[in-house]
């Protein structure tokens, strides 16, 4: 059984307890376990042959309405998303410089059921006594993702390079660095354009350059949805944006044409699955 799989399983377990009303916020537990593992992948530092870190001290941060709805429950929270990043670099053969811990903040610019996630590595004094660690903040990840870090210099020989699609570098499979402030009409440098999606009503901000949209949770934005593949299209930020199948088994219909790949303007209508996907885009 899956690690995600288990910590679903756990929180069901608790469901009619006192998680029973976190359900009901926009943000789900289960989407930040899955920025939780990705943060992970995409802050390993390799130290030798047998050992590879990992952030050990992660920093969820939610709009006013989620923080407030989810903050009650942030002790059996924490340590059930802290079991699970256990649970993950033990399957992925992690390690940590100190303790596990996941905190919530509240974080003012993000609208309900947005989420950014940031990590650190923090040692603890045995893992300090053996050898120096880093301290500073790893690249974020959420919805929108945080702030770009300046660029770290040269890493040593044999260090870890991070994978394709953190700040500064192009982008993998899935994961790219944010766009940059995109012309407004006629060429005007400095106009940024906003860009979002709403799925059966929530609001997902897009913050990078390419976005995944699927059922698996290592997608960049999960579909609940049967009918969804688990890696079903990628939406491209540009001039214009587009939207691409990624081989789904139900395919994409955009604006009602069934197609592989469409242009993507403000308020086109994309069906997937049972579910209904809401481009939108403005300046500002």
């Amino acid at each position: 059984m899956g690690v995600m799989k288990r910590f679903e399983q756990r929180l069901e377990g608790l469901v009619n307890g006192t998680f029973a009303k976190v359900f009901k916020s926009e943000v789900q537990p289960v989407e930040i376990a899955g920025a939780l593992q990705r943060e992970c992948d995409n802050n390993a530092t390799i130290w030798n042959r047998e050992r590879t870190v990992v952030p050990n001290d992660f920093i969820v941060e939610l709009s006013t309405p989620d923080y407030e709805r989810l903050s009650p429950y942030s002790g059996q929270l924490g340590d059930e998303l802290s079991g699970l990043v256990r649970d993950y670099a033990k399957q992925q053969r992690y390690t940590f410089m100190g303790p596990i811990k996941v905190h919530l903040e509240k974080a003012e610019d993000l609208d309900t059921g947005l989420y950014r996630v940031r990590s650190r590595t923090l040692a603890s004094s045995t893992s300090q006594a053996s050898g120096p660690a880093p301290a500073a903040p790893q690249g974020g990840y959420g919805y929108p993702p945080a702030a770009a870090p300046p660029m770290p210099a040269a890493p040593p020989p044999g260090a870890h390079q991070p994978p394709p699609g953190g700040p500064g570098q192009g982008p993998g499979p899935g994961h790219a660095a944010g766009p940059g402030p995109a012309a407004g009409p006629g060429g005007l440098p400095g106009t940024q354009v906003r860009r979002w999606i709403e799925i059966n009503g929530t609001r997902h901000q897009i913050s990078r350059a390419t976005l995944v949209l699927g059922r698996s949770t290592e997608a960049d934005v999960r579909i609940d949805d049967p009918g969804v593949s688990r890696r079903h299209c990628e939406i491209r930020v540009g001039t214009p944006s587009t939207i691409q199948d990624l081989g789904s088994t139900n395919g994409i219909v955009v604006d009602g044409q069934h197609t592989t790949r469409a242009t993507l303007r403000d308020g086109s209508r994309i069906v997937v699955g049972n579910s209904t996907i809401v481009y939108r885009q403005a300046e500002g």
